[in-house]
């Protein structure tokens, strides 16, 4: 809803900060202004202020400012409208009217509201009744006193097809307003009376983010019973997916600095968010038995920037967190993320808490995983990763998933994260000389030079020098000119080299090429240098004479140097190749590397490597 100037000026007018701050900060008049401790950080001495001249409070532990909206919106974490609509009832003001339909909504939408506040009350009164005897056995059996289940509104639906609607009805309701409620079921066959939706369950009110009564969720006493949670249908005041079960409450609770919580906790059902609640997370919230929406995570982001998810330690719980990342990726951004939860097997909140207490349920949320490390997991466990085709198969599904990242910044983040860690468990391995030894491509093993033939070792040590020598080319160039990288970057990390100065720098020159978003060298170089890698990068510049001369010379195009980058990259492959020898391996190895093909050279490296498993 829009609001006009004059319409907020005058509830400015109307509401003095002071009073609308004095609700939840102790205030001390000080002058002109009202002193108090901030509602926003743990403090001792007064450091935030009201003015009701100026209209604005001032936070100077925390920096914050702002008038009386912005602080309902900071302390009780309300939208803008929720805001002026409290701050309007406040100052005596009707909201704007939008329409003469919307207002007919509204008026309707608040009788049935006050229906559903009546239903809760004739369950709440059921379950105190006789026939809610085993409701309340149950209850206790749970660990539940009376004063829990009052706090939270629980009542007892009786198992009757119409005893709430008789009820409701006698109190002056219509069968149409208790249909449209979701109260009662509106039967098929017109000839049949509707009949209560709720029966033999126990009930738990569900509001939405204003704190008022929208639906119920019912779990049935039966053992057999076809629906174990069943919720009320959609309805002109209830969208399951728009709402959080307590979140009402939790608001209000993760909005005092004590709480020390960066985001809610989301549990998966109702009875985990009232265990959890008891034991002090008074924060946790819970969907309505479906995957959480883009609505939901911005209630919960809306609360603070890392709720934490909370899932059970079996492979269904897994699956969730799994289905909540694909839901999230597109929104993450600096300051709004996740983290998971992940419980022991075969234990929900409600069962640590009970068999450990609250520490070993602290200690579950504060070992909880961030996305990008949970997002990894889901990657890797997608199939088993002991071929190169599956290995491949991981780094395009990290690259799948990196695509969803809509925000920049984040998006390069995570591009290094992940394939930093693709690197250290399943890239490329140091190769390390000692003496006189070197490793051959063909084996594992290291090869003792005094035990080949005099002809055999002078071939191999002229073999080993040729490939050094192609390695530096091949880093160094870029180090020349890192306007290559964009062109080579795919060829230059399927590369394996054997001197173990190229390869540590290979592993730099792809983690900048990853983090940065335009290639520059002055910015290559600073990187380089954080890497503490300076000295290295000096080694490499001794030889730049050679180097530019095998790039074509200081004048080349970068079209002709990255034809002779490829040139040497196939030439460094083709030097590799034992098992697949031949010239036509050789040949099409080289192909596919100047002409590009991104695609053929995989399988060709597929090929060569599987040879080295």
């Amino acid at each position: 809803m829009r609001f006009g100037e004059s319409f907020l000026e005058e509830i400015k007018a109307r509401v003095r900060p002071s009073d609308v701050v004095g609700r939840h900060v102790k205030l001390k008049r000080q002058g002109r202004e009202f002193a108090g401790l901030s509602p926003f950080t743990n403090e001792k001495s007064p450091s935030f202020f009201v003015n009701d001249e100026k209209g604005f409070y001032h936070c100077f532990s925390s920096g914050k400012h702002g008038d009386a909206i912005s602080f309902l919106m900071e302390v009780e974490g309300l939208s803008f409208p929720e805001a002026v609509e409290k701050l309007a009832e406040m100052a005596g003001m009707e909201m704007p009217k939008a329409d003469p339909d919307a207002e007919r909504r509204a008026a309707r939408n608040k009788k049935t509201i006050s229906w559903m506040e009546q239903a809760q009350i004739f369950f709440e009164k059921s379950l105190y009744r006789d026939i809610g005897t085993q409701s309340r056995d149950y209850l206790k059996s749970r660990g539940l006193t009376k004063t829990a289940a009052t706090n939270f509104g629980m009542g007892f639906a009786p198992n009757d097809f119409s005893a709430l609607k008789d009820e409701l009805i006698q109190q002056g309701a219509s069968a149409r307003m208790l249909i449209e409620a979701g109260l009662i079921v509106e039967p098929e066959d017109q000839g049949r009376e509707p009949w209560d939706r709720f029966r033999n369950r126990i009930m738990f009110p569900i509001h939405d983010s204003r704190g008022r009564l929208v639906a119920f969720g019912g779990r049935a006493m039966e053992k057999d019973a076809k629906a174990k949670y069943l919720n009320s249908p959609e309805t002109p005041v209830f969208q399951k997916g728009q709402l959080l079960y307590n979140y009402h409450r939790a608001r209000k609770a993760i909005s005092n600095p004590k709480s020390g919580a960066r985001g809610m906790i989301v549990a998966e059902g109702y009875m985990d968010v009232i265990a959890l609640s008891r034991a002090g997370f008074e924060h946790a919230v819970a969907p309505m038995g479906t995957a959480l929406t883009d609505d939901q995570l911005a209630l919960l982001w809306r609360a603070g920037p890392e709720p934490i998810l909370c899932f059970d330690g079996d492979n269904a719980g897994q699956r969730a967190a799994f289905r909540s990342i694909e839901r999230a990726l597109p929104h993450i951004r600096p300051g709004q993320t996740l983290r998971f939860a992940l419980l022991p097997k075969g234990q929900d909140p409600d069962d640590l808490i009970k068999a450990k207490g609250k520490t070993a349920m602290q200690d579950v949320l504060d070992t909880a995983l961030p996305l990008v490390d949970m997002l990894w997991q889901r990657e890797v466990s997608a199939e088993p990763l002991n071929t190169p085709e599956a290995r491949a198969g991981l780094k395009a599904r990290i690259f799948s998933a990196l695509k969803e990242i809509t925000h920049d910044d984040v998006r390069a983040q995570y591009q290094t994260a992940l394939l930093d860690r693709f690197d250290a468990e399943f890239g490329r391995q140091k190769k390390i000389y000692k003496g006189q030894k070197y490793k051959k491509y063909t084996g594992d093993s290291l090869m003792d030079e005094s035990k080949l033939a005099p002809k055999e070792r002078k071939q191999a040590q002229m073999s080993l020098v040729k490939k050094k020598r192609t390695e530096l080319t091949l880093i160094g160039a870029i180090l020349e000119w890192p306007h290559l990288l964009p062109r080579v970057d795919e060829t230059l990390f399927e590369l394996s080299f054997l001197t173990q100065s190229c390869a540590q720098m290979q592993r730099v020159l792809l983690s900048y090429w990853r983090s940065t978003k335009a290639v520059e060298k002055s910015s290559l170089n600073a990187h380089i240098d954080s890497e503490g890698l300076k000295n290295l990068h000096r080694e490499f510049a001794r030889d730049r004479l050679l180097i530019k001369a095998a790039m074509g010379g200081a004048d080349a195009d970068l079209d002709t140097r990255t034809a002779l980058w490829q040139d040497e990259a196939a030439a460094l492959i083709g030097q590799a190749q034992t098992d697949d020898d031949s010239d036509e391996a050789r040949s099409l190895m080289a192909d596919a590397i100047r002409n590009d093909n991104t695609d053929a050279l995989k399988r060709r490296m597929r090929a060569f490597k599987s040879t080295q498993e």
